[in-house]
């Protein structure tokens, strides 16, 4: 991403998967020769690119301290970054815990600091009463600084009663394979204490499906999209809660080569036992969607500037508002086919959770809680919405 320091420009690198920690800001003469780090061109074309871009012969010394960095940094696909991965999976494998990754960045770590946090989100946070029943919500996964009022929409229909109900939470998959469900038998864990994870229907899915499966999914380390929902739910419920945690990878496939993601063998197979799960719970299951909607502006690359309800924004929200109504009929082929229209240019951050809930609870019905856009940089939006389902 460009660099947010005012006094370095440049572009900003840092690894999404922590394999390594190290962020770096290369200036902006030099980051047209990352090109160069393509696994095709040598090291006399970077320095070719480098003579060319310094008008100086003498480029060894700027030659090998760009390499040297990155090497070390873990950038570069080496030995060095082969050992930073197999020690990150090793180390979640074994780990009993699936510890809080954004304790401290998108929430308060210190559990009373979060508990005055959590009170001013949910504040005036008041159920409506409602004759038909709950079958789940739907919530942002954006930062809950920028769409708590949407966290609080959802998250406020949850009654005392529901807290006995096992929480199944799809969560987007930013990092893991498409067509792939990535599983965890681990307990989540908050700063308020430990969610356990239903291991029993972790372990049915994986004998269902182990074709979609991918367990113990690294990914969970790191994703926020399940770790937010599960701190709301803690909000509510104390961490003495039920949860099956479902990172879903994108449907790109099918995105981009049409069809439906179940024409995939091993997507119908965990749709199939999923579904078949959703049906024998029934009322002990209560579903929790952790969704964003479209990305737009020159951070996801589009060639504008994006400004929350204004110009390009408009037309955004009346498609999100078009994609909505179908998910509120509970219409999957609809709702999937305008996903489909011009390969997502929206860029849902949600739609394979979506996708994946209106197939296994085809009966469910929703109702859109609130919806907003939210400027995430100067010139870049993202929105979401907070959803009921019954």
């Amino acid at each position: 991403m460009p660099s947010p320091v005012e006094d370095r420009p440049g572009l900003l690198i840092r690894d999404s998967f922590r394999y390594s920690d190290t962020v770096l800001i290369v200036p902006p003469p030099l980051v047209e020769c990352l090109q160069c780090f393509d696994g095709l061109q040598t090291q006399l074309d970077l320095r070719a690119a480098l003579v060319r871009i310094t008008g100086d012969l003498q480029v060894g010394a700027i030659e090998e301290q760009l390499i040297e960095v990155l090497t070390r940094s873990g950038f570069l696909e080496d030995e060095n970054f082969q050992a930073l991965k197999e020690q990150r999976h090793r180390a979640f494998a074994e780990a009993e815990v699936r510890t809080p990754s954004h304790a401290g960045s998108g929430y308060p770590e210190n559990p009373e600091d979060l508990r005055a946090q959590m009170t001013e989100w949910m504040d005036g946070a008041v159920a409506a009463p409602s004759a038909d029943r709950l079958v789940g919500i739907a919530a942002p996964h954006v930062s809950p600084a920028g769409g708590y009022e949407c966290y609080r929409a959802a998250f406020r229909l949850l009654a005392p009663e529901d807290k006995d109900r096992a929480f199944v939470i799809l969560g987007t998959s930013h990092y893991g394979a498409a067509e792939k469900f990535g599983l965890t038998r681990k307990a989540y864990a908050t700063p308020w204490g430990e969610s356990r994870t239903d291991t029993a229907l972790v372990d049915e899915l994986i004998r269902e499906a182990p074709g979609a499966v991918a367990t113990e999914d690294y990914c969970h380390a790191v994703e926020h999209s399940i770790e937010f929902q599960v701190v709301f739910l803690q909000s509510i419920f104390g961490p003495d809660i039920r949860i099956l945690p479902i990172l879903c990878g994108s449907y790109a496939h099918s995105i981009y080569r049409g069809g439906k993601p179940e024409a995939n063998e091993n997507v119908a197979r965990f749709l199939g036992a999923l579904g078949e799960i959703a049906a024998r719970e029934s009322d002990r299951l209560l579903w929790v969607l952790g969704i964003d909607m479209a990305h737009m502006g020159r951070r996801y690359g589009d060639e504008f500037a994006a400004l929350a309800n204004e110009r390009e924004m408009l037309a955004v929200d009346a498609r999100d508002r078009q994609r909505m109504e179908r998910v509120a009929a509970g219409d999957a082929a609809g709702f999937w086919e305008l996903v489909q229209e011009n390969h997502d240019d929206l860029k849902w951050c949600g739609s394979s959770p979506v996708y994946t809930f209106l197939k296994v609870v085809p009966g469910a019905r929703g109702t859109v809680e609130r919806y907003e856009q939210w400027n995430i940089d100067p010139q870049s939006v993202v929105s979401f919405a907070g959803m009921s389902f019954r």
